[in-house]
């Protein structure tokens, strides 16, 4: 120990630096080793995200993925430090408006922003969203648990027609009596046939008011996520895009913890609910 300590004092000596400044840069120079070897779990978790992480998420994978507990703070800190900047996802900034008939109709929003249930199956919320393919559009339609988040039911199609619609409200059976169910006051929402279908399985149908999309916001935050985590703009068929959103439901129902669910999965919650109920 004394002649590692002669040959510290002679190496200090021949660099200009003094002995507590050596200690002082070795000290430095550890905990930067350490921070490095963090950054590169953050960043295997941040590239999967496709840049879109923040520290929640980060958080919740290194908990979930690795069982490691890390404080938000040390993420955001290294985040910082290695330039790890996370995508902001942009809203979009337009809904399509389509004219009512006189036959259609329109109710009271009941729903009213409460967005907090704890009882699965007690409100959903409906709507369709387009995205992009070859130089036309493709239409989802989803109907989403409010207490869960899971996505209970969904179609794609080529087209606006009824169909889509309907096709999504066929998962209806009786586990949805007394159920709310909320959408904009869109085409689709105010058809007959919609409302016949909500009344045979006694369910409660609730409305945005008119250009309000904050009304219905858990399936308007639901579309954002899936248009930036799906490479949906590279498909080159309908079947490719089908397969790509059917995986990525699957992948948000049972794979992608959540910050508001007790960083559980939405299906994971959905049986967390019905055990403590």
């Amino acid at each position: 120990m004394r002649e590692l300590s002669k040959k510290t004092r002679l190496l200090c000596m021949i660099a200009g630096v003094s002995k507590s400044g050596y200690y002082g840069w070795l000290k430095i120079a550890d905990k930067q080793n350490k921070d490095y070897n963090d950054y590169l779990l953050i960043k295997e978790i941040f590239d999967k995200g496709k840049g879109k992480y923040g520290w929640r998420t980060i958080q919740m994978r290194l908990k979930r993925d690795n069982n490691i507990i890390m404080n938000h703070k040390k993420i955001t800190r290294i985040k910082k430090k290695y330039g790890l900047y996370t995508k902001v996802r942009r809203r979009n900034p337009y809904k399509m408006i389509m004219k009512k008939t006189q036959e259609h109709r329109t109710c009271e929003n009941i729903l009213q922003r409460e967005f907090v249930w704890f009882k699965p199956l007690s409100a959903g919320c409906t709507d369709i969203t387009y995205l992009p393919l070859n130089g036309r559009f493709a239409y989802l339609s989803v109907l989403k648990d409010v207490a869960t988040k899971e996505v209970l039911a969904w179609d794609i199609q080529f087209h606006l027609y009824m169909d889509l619609v309907l096709n999504t409200m066929d998962a209806l059976d009786n586990r949805f009596e007394n159920m709310l169910i909320h959408s904009d006051q869109g085409f689709h929402y105010t058809n007959p046939q919609y409302i016949a279908i909500l009344k045979k399985h006694n369910i409660i149908q609730s409305m945005s008011r008119k250009g309000n999309c904050i009304d219905n916001a858990p399936i308007e935050s639901f579309f954002g996520h899936l248009k930036d985590e799906v490479d949906y703009k590279n498909c080159k068929t309908f079947n490719e895009l089908k397969e790509k959103i059917r995986d990525y439901i699957h992948y948000y129902n049972n794979d992608r913890p959540q910050w508001n669910l007790k960083k559980m999965t939405p299906v994971e919650y959905r049986n967390h609910l019905l055990i403590t109920a």
